[in-house]
């Protein structure tokens, strides 16, 4: 599947997931905007783009915010040329039990997870329903599909991605623009690894953080081997090329979820 002609931007495409599906999507052809509250790592990320072969420019972007988000489709647009793919990547996490989480706690989480994906799609829609074409890709989650211990905030979050994808998909099938919702499983990136991360918290006794994220991969996934950034770009890429796939959400987590 090749994306040559393709504009595309990425939100939180500095690091991680993020980064695995920017760099998939160049390497299928496509020029990629890099857009990350953190300019510095989305620098980083575009040098490794342009020195591929593509196009890419690093923009900030705050994905809460309603202004910033419309000036980073404005600068995607004006140095790469007409969106056709938008994956909102953007988003955030904290692991507390439901009687640890405050209200702020709770907010954050929807501000970036709910309310930017919303601000990310409608702006992206504003200018590919006038085109008549558009690939929009929201990153979920597993946690979106099944429910965590520790993690209801999140989940909430995630659930909400899931049903506002399939629902927006719906209004603009008719119009040549797909939406469609990724779900990553388990990927060794914060969410997961350290101390702070759930493999932390969820140690056993005497056991090590390391010793129970090789637990946890055993234990939770059929495959019993984690997923990459990369994984995630495999699926990104065949849903920023097929015509007739919409309204889905599609998890990339070794046969954990349904």
């Amino acid at each position: 599947m090749r994306l040559e002609k393709h504009i595309a931007l990425v939100t939180g495409a500095g690091r991680g997931i993020g980064q695995g599906i920017a760099l998939a999507l160049a390497d299928a052809g496509a020029d990629v905007a890099v857009a990350d509250l953190d300019i510095n790592i989305a620098r980083e990320t575009a040098a490794r783009i342009e020195k591929s072969g593509r196009r890419s420019i690093a923009l900030q972007v705050d994905v809460a915010d309603p202004d910033s988000v419309n000036a980073m489709i404005e600068g995607a647009e004006a140095a790469l040329g007409p969106l056709g793919i938008t994956v909102n990547n953007a988003g955030v996490i904290s692991i507390k039990s439901v009687g640890e989480l405050t209200l702020e706690d709770w907010e954050r989480v929807m501000q970036v997870n709910v309310r930017g994906i919303f601000l990310c799609t409608q702006a992206a829609l504003r200018v590919m329903r006038p085109r008549g074409f558009g690939r929009i890709i929201n990153i979920a989650s597993i946690a979106g599909k099944i429910g965590f211990p520790d993690l209801s905030h999140y989940s909430a979050s995630k659930f909400a991605v899931i049903g506002f994808s399939n629902a927006v998909a719906k209004e603009v099938a008719a119009e040549g623009i797909t939406v469609n919702a990724l779900c990553p499983g388990i990927v060794g990136t914060g969410m997961w690894r350290g101390e702070e991360g759930l493999a932390g918290r969820w140690r056993e006794a005497g056991e090590t953080e390391e010793q129970s994220w090789a637990r946890h991969q055993k234990t939770l996934l059929p495959q019993g081997v984690a997923q990459t950034p990369a994984d995630m770009g495999q699926l990104a890429v065949y849903l920023a090329s097929a015509e007739h796939v919409t309204g889905q959400a599609i998890a990339v987590d070794g046969g954990f979820s349904l």
